[in-house]
């Protein structure tokens, strides 16, 4: 699902909010989201999942063309993980 598709079934679901105010409210909740993030906090939406940022160390990668090693930089990676009762919903069960 991509973005202009949530805010299309938001918008759809709760008629009485013009679309450009579900699209406001679905923007400012990413981008608190990535605030966060970048500030190195967690968000977590209970039931679920949490968001993160994981350190990644400095390595020696291969070029996949060449075989060539190459040097790949330190990063901070996003990371996500599901809460409970996402993953009981997505295997069929019903969370309770």
């Amino acid at each position: 699902m991509t973005r202009s598709e949530l805010i299309s079934r938001v918008s759809q679901r709760y008629p009485e909010l013009y679309q450009r105010e579900v699209e406001r409210v679905v923007t400012t909740i990413f981008d608190e989201i990535a605030g966060a993030l970048a500030r190195g906090d967690r968000v977590e939406l209970r039931g679920f999942g949490a968001f993160s940022v994981k350190s990644r160390d400095a390595r020696t990668g291969r070029n996949p063309r060449t075989g060539e090693p190459v040097d790949v930089e330190a990063k901070t990676v996003p990371f996500f993980k599901t809460g409970k009762q996402l993953r009981d919903r997505l295997n069929g069960h019903d969370g309770g």
